[in-house]
C-alpha cells in the first residue's frame, strides 16, 4: 500500500513530536515509540496499491497547492477498530479540497475494493495522529488533554509524500517542473 500524506512546517513537527514524547512519558501509546527514520507527523490524505503514471500525474497538481495554511481545532479521539488521539484540523475549503483532489488522483487509477473507506472525501477527518493503540480506549483518561501541550494556532502543510508500506520507503511527490 501507498499512502499519500502531507508534511508540516519545522515548527509545528516540533510541537507534534513534543505532544508524542509526552504521551511516552506518561507511559501512554504514542507514535513517539515508532523508531523508524520514515516516522514524521503528517496528514494522510489518501492511500492506494501503486502509484501508477497517471496517479502520479494528477497528485504532482496537489503539489502544486502546497504550501498551504491550515488550523488545529483541538484534541480529537477516534475508536476505530484501533484507538487514536489526534489533534484535529479545521477542514476548511482549501483543505477539503486538496484532500478531495488526492482521493481523485488515487481513485482514478486504483479498484475501487482496494481503497479505505476513511479516506473517501465524504468520510475523512483530518487530523495528525499523536497515538495508536490496539486496545480499547486507550485515550479515554480525563487527564490527557493536561499533559499535552496546546497546538499550534497557525500550521503550513507544506510536502506531499508516500510511504510504502511494505518497503518502507519515502518518496517526495513533486510538482511537475
Amino acid at each position: 500500500m501507498r499512502t499519500v500524506e502531507v508534511l508540516l512546517d519545522e515548527s509545528t513537527d516540533f510541537a507534534v513530536r513534543e505532544a508524542w514524547r509526552r504521551l511516552a512519558d506518561a507511559g501512554l501509546p504514542s507514535q513517539a515509540r515508532l523508531r523508524s527514520p520514515t516516522n514524521s507527523p503528517h496528514l494522510t490524505l489518501a492511500g492506494c496499491p501503486e502509484l501508477t503514471a497517471p496517479i502520479r500525474w494528477e497528485l504532482a497538481e496537489v503539489a502544486a497547492a502546497l504550501p498551504l495554511p491550515v488550523r488545529f481545532t483541538g484534541l480529537v479521539r477516534f475508536e476505530r477498530p484501533t484507538s487514536v488521539l489526534a489533534w484535529a484540523l479545521q477542514p476548511d475549503s482549501a483543505l477539503v479540497d486538496l484532500q478531495r483532489r488526492a482521493w481523485d488522483a488515487v481513485s482514478s487509477d486504483s479498484p475501487p475494493e482496494t481503497l479505505n473507506p476513511l479516506h473517501d472525501p465524504a468520510r475523512w477527518s483530518p487530523h495528525v495522529t499523536l497515538g495508536r493503540s490496539r486496545r480499547a480506549g486507550a485515550f479515554a483518561d480525563r487527564r490527557i488533554p493536561e499533559l499535552l501541550p496546546m497546538p499550534p494556532l497557525s500550521v503550513r502543510l507544506t510536502t506531499l509524500r508516500s510511504y510504502d508500506t511494505e518497503t518502507g520507503a519515502l518518496e517526495v511527490l513533486a510538482p511537475r517542473p
